[in-house]
């Protein structure tokens, strides 16, 4: 997905403020005032005359991880499944844009980089696709964006690099598809099949829905075009592309339709619906909805593990009051059923196994007096007994009464099916009883103290949300890199890496931490617009120093985790300005997926409550793992919903206690402000008399 697919992120000043900017771009554009620094065909010529001075391929061992990055291609290597394959990419600070053209290898066992450097390399470029058969690593079409993203070059190239020898070359054939970004491609057999994509013309953007398959054997394009009356997609870029057996699965993607002709004004549509291709037909069909599927998103990833899709992050645009929006990036985890078509949320595993050697961890440690004597099989404690926490899920009924986006309707009907038989096998218990089990659980836990308890518990690892991130899988293991967040006004690119057990699914581990980047801070624009609001607010010169500091906080703000969360509301929350202080309560709700409420508790709700309301939803999570049916799978939804409210417990005390005082603060300002304005009303009559 290339810039065009970027979702805004707060509220009406800030679309004010990019439209406006947006606005001027265009004029500029139109009247061809480009600065010589967006001059794209000057710049790609540079390029291409450093590339022409490579004689050789050159390749640097134990090179630092690439820097950070989105929209770059990760490609595992088919002679190799724990090498990856990095190219591309962009990166925006903030100011400018750079766009990369280097190619990295990574060995996953001995966490190693290669950086590899071959003469007649493609030129540089994001949001292209590339795919890997045999020995060879092909890639297509693409982007290059201007420092000032003033103007586009959007590639219709086709390239080939030979895994051995590391040398590309440039495949020039008739019938290719056109030039664009934002498609994508797969692997089916022995052919490479590209579907989607936009062009972006500086006047206007154009999706294509176009289908193009290319023959590895016979070295042939071939395009595939929809016959009379038959059913095929709508037009659309950043969506999702995977193969099963002779099917190929297509879900969701972006698309801008043109609202008004008077002002050129656009309305953004997130697709949600779900189609399979018969390439041996050239037939599309549409997938209905079925099991428990994730709301409508922008830029989430897929792919493929045995017979289940994966699906990752995204982002969601709600609206919180008026006309402010705020974005909420995702870090939840779904699976596809590929040979039952069927949605289910995919949770950490919480094995009974674990459970009970964590008590009788527990309640040893108790019974010796918290003596540090470990026996032998309390060596292996930090990878068996790590707590797991759950992934932030987003409840498909608040985007549908929270957003405006587009989607296909999920029957009732097919969840309840779902629940009662995933498989042919399941079945939901609802006579189980909650009160005897939470009240055991009680007992056992207080039969342990917090000294003993520290033994076991670990701190969880797990990705933030975003969106774009790079997921492939290699060996059975899924890896995931990099992608774009946005705290504030800022877009935060991230170069981390993570990896996750697909037959285990029991912990994420960090391999890479994402690094800081820099980010330059407002335009001449946003600077001229503090200077109005100035004006308009006169004499009100603490919210200006609050307005002038609150981008300088942002910058030192870090991806949060659950651990830190809570003692950041109680230490550095209540010091914060009122401003910043709103800002960190709503950065903390987007991270942690709290308006989810399907896996959120609700103020004041207990356990039994919470897993009472949501239970379907953890019973579902829990059969993936498990297999169980009747009171066992109720009783392993249970220890899920139970994690996941232990887990979220005291930063939603924290959370509720610095809400009320921050709903004070305003409340007390509006007051103060109402005051102050009927004072100057009867100030402007005295003097008009």
């Amino acid at each position: 997905m290339g810039k065009k697919q970027k979702k805004p992120g707060t509220g009406k000043q800030k679309t004010e403020r990019k439209t406006a900017k947006a606005e001027e771009k265009k004029s500029r554009r139109e009247e061809k005032k480009i600065s010589q620094e967006d001059d794209i065909d000057a710049i790609l010529a540079n390029i291409q005359k450093e590339e022409a001075k490579k004689k050789e391929v050159h390749v640097e061992e134990h090179v630092p991880p690439p820097s950070a990055r989105c929209n770059c291609s990760v490609t595992v290597n088919p002679l190799k499944e724990t090498e990856l394959i990095i190219y591309g990419g962009e990166f925006y600070n903030g100011d400018k844009t750079f766009v990369y053209g280097d190619l990295y290898r990574y060995n996953a066992e001995k966490r190693e980089w290669k950086l590899i450097s071959s003469p007649n390399s493609p030129p540089p470029r994001s949001a292209h696709q590339a795919v890997a058969w045999k020995n060879s690593l092909f890639i297509f079409g693409g982007e290059f964006t201007s420092p000032n993203q003033e103007r586009f070059h959007h590639y219709k190239d086709f390239w080939r690099l030979d895994l051995n020898s590391n040398q590309w070359e440039q495949i020039q054939l008739k019938g290719s598809p056109s030039a664009r970004s934002g498609h994508r491609m797969v692997l089916y057999k022995h052919k490479i099949v590209i579907f989607g994509g936009f062009y972006d013309t500086l006047r206007e953007v154009r999706y294509y829905n176009d289908l193009h398959v290319f023959d590895l054997d016979d070295f042939k394009w071939q395009e595939i075009k929809p016959k009379l009356g038959s059913l095929w997609p709508s037009p659309r870029s950043g969506f999702q592309f995977f193969v099963y057996q002779d099917e190929i699965f297509l879900y969701g993607g972006y698309f801008k339709d043109h609202v008004s002709d008077k002002d050129g004004s656009e309305k953004g549509i997130v697709h949600a619906d779900m189609w399979v291709l018969d390439l041996r037909s050239g037939e599309w069909n549409k997938v209905k909805k079925l099991g428990l599927p994730p709301g409508p998103r922008a830029g989430f990833s897929m792919c493929v593990h045995k017979k289940r899709a994966l699906l990752f992050g995204g982002v969601v645009d709600m609206e919180v009051q008026g006309d402010v929006l705020r974005s909420l990036f995702l870090n939840e985890l779904y699976g596809f059923q590929l040979d039952n078509q069927r949605w289910y949320p995919l949770e950490l595993r919480k094995g009974k196994a674990t459970k009970d050697k964590t008590r009788g961890q527990a309640k040893m440690a108790l019974q010796s007096g918290g003596s540090s004597t470990k026996r032998k099989d309390d060596e292996d404690a930090p990878s068996e007994f790590k707590e797991t926490k759950a992934f932030k899920a987003f409840d498909l009924e608040d985007v549908c009464h929270n957003n405006s986006l587009e989607m296909t309707e999920v029957d009732e009907e097919d969840c309840q099916q779902l629940a009662n038989k995933v498989t042919g096998k399941l079945s939901i218990d609802d006579q189980f009883d909650i009160t005897e089990y939470s009240s055991n659980e009680k007992r056992d836990s207080q039969s342990m103290n917090s000294e003993a308890m520290t033994l076991v518990t670990t701190e969880v690892v797990k990705p933030c949300g975003r969106i774009n991130a790079c997921i492939v899988v290699g060996k059975d293991t899924l890896y995931l890199y990099g992608g774009m967040m946005e705290i504030g006004d800022q877009e935060l690119t991230l170069d981390d890496l993570y990896t996750l057990d697909l037959n285990k699914l029991d912990e994420w581990k960090c391999v890479i931490q994402a690094s800081k980047t820099e980010w330059v801070e407002a335009s001449d624009d946003e600077d001229d617009e503090s200077n109005e609001d100035g004006d308009i607010n006169e004499g009100d010169s603490e919210e200006e120093e609050e307005d002038g500091n609150e981008e300088e906080n942002e910058s030192d703000k870090g991806i949060l985790g659950v651990e830190d969360a809570a003692a950041i509301l109680r230490g550095e929350g209540r010091k914060l300005r009122r401003k910043d202080r709103r800002a960190k309560i709503d950065q903390i709700r987007a991270e942690l997926g709290l308006a989810d409420s399907q896996r959120t508790p609700l103020p004041g709700e207990t356990l039994k409550e919470f897993f009472s309301r949501t239970n379907l939803y953890w019973q579902m999570a829990a059969y993936e793992h498990t297999q169980h049916t009747g009171k066992e799978l109720r009783k392993d939804g249970f220890d899920l919903a139970e994690s996941r409210f232990k887990e979220l417990k005291p930063v939603l005390d924290e959370l509720t206690k610095l809400e009320a005082e921050q709903k004070t603060e305003e409340e007390e300002d509006a007051k103060n402000m109402l005051k102050k304005k009927g004072k100057e009303k009867a100030k402007h009559s005295v003097l008009h008399r």
